[in-house]
């Protein structure tokens, strides 16, 4: 069937023209720190539950060139899912504010498998690390407010940038974009119910987001082709998905600085939502003595309290995405671990007592700055009634408060001794993902990946 006549002025020609601009060297520096980011979660990722399953099952599938966390090499398909979902099981990807999505555990996934099947040169890698951001940034800071009460956009936009990083591997022409575009588009899937029950479908999301994008690509680098609109046609992806949103937003503003600057790291690990809560909780930590503490206030935006108000929180999971426990383990301990939201520290009788005392809100100016702000205040009544407020807003690792390259580096280093990484190979592997910049290949990285 031909081709519409508007195909060149379609948003998904328009977007592979955005994604195909240069990458400088200063953007691959940029993106290498975003693949150490993802190693160290995806590494942590894989030796928590939900990571041992998905390597159990990646047990069964032959051999293949890729690497898969906790598996041993598979196949590019098997490496791409599973490695898709184990980097978001300890949630600490990293995450673009507007667009409400990891970029990283979808993106670099599917770069990785696919420049390891190429053989491709650490440049390409990097180059098609940026791209994918732009894409599934771009695709997610469109979709509107009410695509994002029921659906994940991580896993409805994250098939865009895994098509696009794998694309700009496999040096298709513009029309292959297209066709990759169209077919990742039609398979976006990932509803919110997954966040409501105790279960490890929001992984699946992730994985099977990689998975569509690069399986997308690689139908299109032979010839298989997809629709043109399906972003804006009349039964496409906005039409049937983002009421009320305008999908030429993708597109608009096409020149500025590549998105993957605009992405913030997540240093605490619980969700994103409830950092700008910790950080005020940390703040006044100095200040107060907790045992004193008679009342706490939060005050943030509402997609905090409609994510992460859980006042009794039962299992890891809820404790990541409860606001009552975060602020309580923070003011209680300090910069909150990977083991501040296990069932231990849950069973605690100090920390279920102040996280009984924390009540939360929506307030100014903190709601009307959502999204483009992930801001909160945490205020504290003491015995004697004095009250200590600390105001946030912006969250630790967002570009108004980032967090420096070293921070990163000492994050990715504790997730992986977390996961049992001497100590040696841990500071070896992240050497290499920050050598990648100056041409470290992707053998060399892999090869030192457990």
């Amino acid at each position: 069937m031909a081709r519409p006549p508007s195909v060149a002025g379609s948003v998904t020609a328009r977007l592979a023209g955005i994604c195909l601009r240069k990458v400088s060297a200063d953007d691959r520096r940029r993106a290498a720190l975003h693949v150490l980011d993802w190693i160290g979660c995806a590494i942590a990722g894989g030796a928590a539950e939900p990571g041992r399953v998905l390597a159990t099952w990646a047990q069964g599938d032959p051999e293949g060139p890729c690497h898969v966390i906790g598996a041993g090499r598979r196949t590019l398909w098997t490496a791409t899912l599973v490695n898709g979902a184990v980097g978001n099981v300890l949630e600490m990807d990293d995450v673009h504010r507007t667009a409400i999505l990891h970029p990283g555990p979808v993106v670099i996934p599917a770069a990785l498998a696919a420049a390891e099947r190429q053989a491709a040169s650490s440049a390409a890698f990097l180059d098609a690390v940026v791209r994918g951001y732009e894409a599934v940034i771009r695709v997610g800071m469109a979709v509107g407010p009410t695509h994002y009460k029921y659906w994940h956009n991580t896993a409805t936009c994250g098939p865009f940038g895994a098509a696009a990083a794998a694309c700009s591997l496999f040096g298709l022409e513009a029309k292959g974009w297209i066709d990759a575009f169209g077919n990742a588009g039609t398979q976006a899937a990932g509803l919110w119910q997954v966040r409501h029950e105790p279960i490890m479908s929001k992984q699946l999301h992730n994985g099977r987001a990689a998975h569509a994008g690069l399986l997308a690509a690689d139908l299109a680098r032979i010839g298989f082709t997809g629709p043109t609109a399906i972003l804006e046609g009349p039964q496409g992806f906005f039409a049937a998905m983002c009421p009320g949103a305008d999908p030429h937003d993708i597109v608009r503003d096409p020149l500025t600085r590549w998105k993957i600057y605009e992405t913030s790291f997540k240093p605490w690990p619980a969700c994103r939502h409830a950092h700008p809560a910790i950080d005020a909780a940390l703040d006044l930590r100095s200040e107060i003595d907790a045992g004193a503490v008679q009342r706490v206030e939060v005050r943030t935006y509402r997609d905090a309290l409609a994510f992460c108000d859980r006042a009794d929180p039962r299992t890891p999971i809820d404790a990541k995405f409860s606001l009552q426990h975060s602020v309580a383990v923070a003011l209680l301990d300090g910069p909150p671990p990977l083991e501040a939201f296990e069932p231990a520290a849950l069973a605690r009788t100090d920390v279920a007592a102040l996280r009984a005392k924390v009540s939360v809100a929506a307030a100014e100016p903190y709601a009307s700055a959502y999204p483009a702000h992930y801001g909160a205040e945490v205020e504290v009544e003491l015995a004697d009634g004095t009250r200590r407020v600390s105001r946030m807003p912006d969250a630790l690792g967002d570009p108004e408060n980032p967090l420096p390259a070293e921070g990163v580096r000492a994050k990715a280093l504790t997730l992986m001794h977390a996961a049992h990484v001497e100590s040696a190979r841990a500071e070896r592997i992240a050497d290499a993902c920050l050598a990648l910049a100056a041409g470290e290949t992707v053998a060399d990285l892999v090869a030192l990946l457990p």
